[in-house]
């Protein structure tokens, strides 16, 4: 009896994005296998069970083989082993780095060290993410931490070209470098209603305007100057302790309210509580910056935010829009204090201050 086969032979590398998100994702092959037949995978590729299970149990394999590639994916360009398109390349490397805000959440601003990743079982039962994908998400991070913290140059940009990430992906693993250089406090119960995204914005802000970095290469003498863009620049700290003049000399307090309460009457209905409360919050700001020097006030900044200035405003029951209104004119009235002599420093202050409260303040 002659039996007839047709064969086809080729070098092209065959990978089913949903099979690779599953695996990305800590199933099983039988789970993965159950996952796409309920999918109906059955019925599309008109394949049995056996033929389904021994597709995935392949690609499972395929991933794993090319999983030491995309730890430091500018190999998988150059490897000769997988015959991989430019394009799919970009899609493995995008959703190998991609991460679950739930997770990310969790270990932000935490050490990326054995005692946190000895947390993960409790942490993959909180989130619902497989404790195969936290351990993997973790590793990612540290290794991303671990290539870039001593590179000299633009964080971001470091990270995207040792990596190969897309713009936001790259922002994104900046921010949780940052945060994890230096040591954030993010996981409080005062902070649980901020999200992942809302501290990254945060983090951006603060990399491109209080970092070392952010004053450009060209002021620096020594070139051997290192982790621009994740140490926080320790002498603009030390000058934020200049603006506490703006609440220790009264008549400047004074003369700053004065300007301030003239710009907002009449503009908002919150116009008393702002005029009553204007000392306290002032004396919130900039206390705030005059204790930044101190490795733990740092660490406490966003805490200190939201109980020196957005809480209050809340319980005085602000809109964001009154919030936006307040800190814009309360920033640019201190330009018309003749006798302030810091207003460089007022505005790298500010800026980053505001852009934080704005991204935090949820009315």
């Amino acid at each position: 009896m002659s039996v007839e086969l047709d064969v086809f032979v080729g070098n092209t590398t065959i990978m089913d994005e949903e099979v690779y998100q599953l695996w990305l994702d800590g199933y099983t092959v039988i789970d993965a296998v159950k996952v796409r037949r309920e999918g109906g995978v059955l019925d599309e590729c008109e394949a049995n069970a056996d033929v389904v299970l021994s597709d995935t149990m392949d690609q499972y394999r395929t991933f794993q083989m090319c999983e030491r590639l995309l730890h430091s994916p500018p190999k998988l360009a150059n490897q000769l082993l997988f015959q991989i398109t430019p394009h799919r390349q970009t899609i493995l490397i995008e959703r190998y780095y991609a991460f679950d805000d739930a997770f990310v959440r969790e270990v932000l601003g935490k050490k990326l060290s054995k005692g946190t990743k000895k947390d993960l079982d409790d942490i993959s039962a909180k989130t619902t993410v497989t404790l195969k994908s936290c351990r993997r998400q973790f590793d990612n991070f540290k290794r991303v931490f671990k290539v870039v913290e001593e590179l000299k140059g633009p964080l971001v940009e470091n990270i995207r070209h040792h990596f190969l990430l897309s713009d936001k992906l790259a922002k994104d693993y900046a921010a949780i470098v940052f945060f994890a250089n230096n040591r954030f406090e993010t996981g409080k119960r005062k902070l649980q209603y901020l999200t992942f995204q809302d501290f990254a914005i945060c983090a951006g802000q603060l990399i491109n305007n209080w970092t070392v970095g952010a004053v450009g290469p060209d002021s620096f003498v020594d070139n051997m100057v290192e982790d621009m863009d994740v140490d926080l620049d320790k002498e603009f700290l030390q000058e934020l302790k200049e603006l506490k003049i703006l609440i220790t000399d009264k008549d400047l307090l004074d003369q700053h309210k004065s300007l301030v309460c003239t710009a907002l009457r009449g503009k908002t209905k919150a116009f008393n509580e702002m005029e009553a409360n204007f000392k306290n919050l002032s004396r919130g700001l900039v206390n705030i910056a005059a204790k930044l020097t101190n490795t733990k006030d740092v660490r406490d900044f966003f805490i200190d935010l939201v109980e020196k200035f957005i809480e209050p405003c809340r319980s005085d029951r602000w809109t964001a829009a009154d919030m936006k209104l307040y800190l814009t004119h309360y920033t640019n009235s201190v330009h018309i204090l003749d006798t302030f002599k810091h207003q460089v420093v007022w505005d790298r202050y500010m800026g980053v201050i505001k852009s934080c409260i704005f991204k935090m303040y949820h009315d």
